[in-house]
């Protein structure tokens, strides 16, 4: 049986652990009838030519974790930003887990999608955002049939959230396979702000696949700061499609730290629904191996006034392959939009590969628009003055593959996240960068 056959044959016994007197039950039906139709993408999608999912679908996952699994916070503590007080959701194998989390808070509803699906008092705000920006397409369409548990967020008017929150989803490995596919709703109201940072880690080898789909609304003059870091192991895949909905004046940013996992696809999908948005999506993406990162991004600009900036960088070392394919349409309507998009990446081996496509789609006269992207290797000239001045081969290139990506970490608000990001790019690159940390 095939996984496809496996997911639509479970969908059944799903549905018997839920409540189907429920609008989300219709909305759940609708979905697995999608995913039916459409299945699984391959590179026969234009979206998905450079990336196939053949090597991950062919395990025997477990759709649904045989038991509930607990850890202790000393087990995992280096998987939190510690230095710093923040919320807690924290979920083992597609469970919350009460132990590990720290929800306590004042003003702002910070719950789980079981709750926020079920319960009469969250009806309103699940009947006006839940799955309104979400894309139909069949990976999509599959975590909304089996959409149970994630992290569901709700920032009221004119609230600043006084500390992060941080979402993290631990694989326990307890299943010889396991697929997960959390679901996160997370509505900013007017005048507030949010900065949340989110994490999947797999805590052995065993095989694991996370289909996630997170659906963000920024609402006028609203500021949400989302951060997300993928290093996880070498059997560990993810699928992360994120979806954000922007109203006037609001200022949404996405910054995506790619730094492990055996394949991962990030879809980054924003909505500019007002006037004078700005959004942000930059990543640093740092591979070895044959490990396989794919950034597909969209900002679709539909009213005037509006400005986006996309910047990704990629250090692609040994037999690493990279993608980036960003979009960026502006519709006629939409005069006076800025809209910048660069992809720069370093191939240290000549195994590596980058397949890159920045398109521009504009149908309006008076824009300001850009785009590009470079693939090579170091600078050279750069190298044999930093050797020049006594510095080790190894710790000069760290040093320039170091400064290509710092314009990215320069625009995180959260000085301990970037301290911590600061590290990992340190490890990723085997050298001492001599920054204190």
């Amino acid at each position: 049986m095939s996984l496809k056959e496996k997911l639509i044959s479970s969908f059944m016994a799903f549905e018997n652990q839920v409540d189907v007197d429920t609008k989300i039950h219709d909305i759940r039906t609708e979905a697995i009838k999608a995913f039916e139709d459409q299945g699984f993408p391959t590179k026969k999608d234009e979206a998905w030519k450079y990336t196939s999912l053949k090597s991950i679908l062919k395990h025997d996952y477990s759709v649904f974790p045989k038991q509930e699994n607990a850890l202790d916070y000393k087990d995992v503590k280096q998987y939190f930003i510690h230095d710093i007080d923040t919320y807690k959701i924290v979920f083992i194998d597609g469970k919350y887990s009460s132990h590990l989390s720290q929800t306590t808070h004042e003003e702002i509803d910070v719950c789980l999608m079981s709750a926020a699906l079920t319960k009469p008092k969250y009806q309103l705000v699940i009947e006006n955002y839940f799955n309104k920006v979400a894309q139909k397409d069949g990976i999509s369409s599959l975590n909304t049939a089996f959409s149970k548990e994630g992290a569901y967020i709700y920032i009221p008017k004119n609230k600043v959230v006084n500390k992060p929150i941080q979402i993290v989803h631990f694989s326990t490995g307890n299943e010889s396979s396991l697929m997960l596919q959390p679901r996160n709703l997370i509505v900013v109201e007017e005048n507030s702000h949010v900065q949340i940072i989110e994490r999947h880690q797999s805590l052995t080898d065993n095989p694991v696949l996370t289909n996630s789909v997170t659906e963000i609304f920024a609402n006028k003059r609203a500021i949400v700061d989302y951060y997300k870091i993928q290093n996880d192991n070498a059997n560990a895949s993810l699928i992360d499609n994120t979806f954000v909905e922007q109203k006037q004046e609001s200022h949404a940013s996405v910054h995506t730290f790619s730094f492990g996992g055996k394949l991962t696809r990030n879809n980054l999908n924003f909505y500019q629904n007002g006037e004078r948005i700005d959004s942000t999506l930059k990543g640093v993406t740092i591979l070895a191996e044959k490990q396989h990162v794919d950034h597909n991004t969209l900002v679709h600009h539909i009213e005037p006034n509006c400005e986006s900036h996309q910047d990704y960088k990629g250090i692609f070392d040994d037999n690493a392959t990279g993608v980036f394919n960003g979009k960026v349409i502006v519709e006629k309507e939409a005069q006076k939009t800025n809209a910048f998009q660069a992809n720069n990446n370093i191939l240290v081996s000549d195994k590596a590969t980058i397949n890159t496509k920045p398109q521009l789609e504009i149908f309006a006269d008076d824009v300001k628009c850009s785009h590009g992207c470079t693939i090579g290797q170091l600078d050279e000239s750069a190298m044999f003055y930093l050797r020049s001045r006594g510095i080790p081969e190894k710790e000069a290139r760290g040093l320039l593959m170091f400064a290509f990506s710092n314009n990215v970490l320069s625009s995180v608000k959260i000085p301990e996240l970037k301290q911590r990001i600061t590290k990992l790019i340190a490890l990723k690159l085997g050298v001492n960068i001599g920054f204190d940390l």
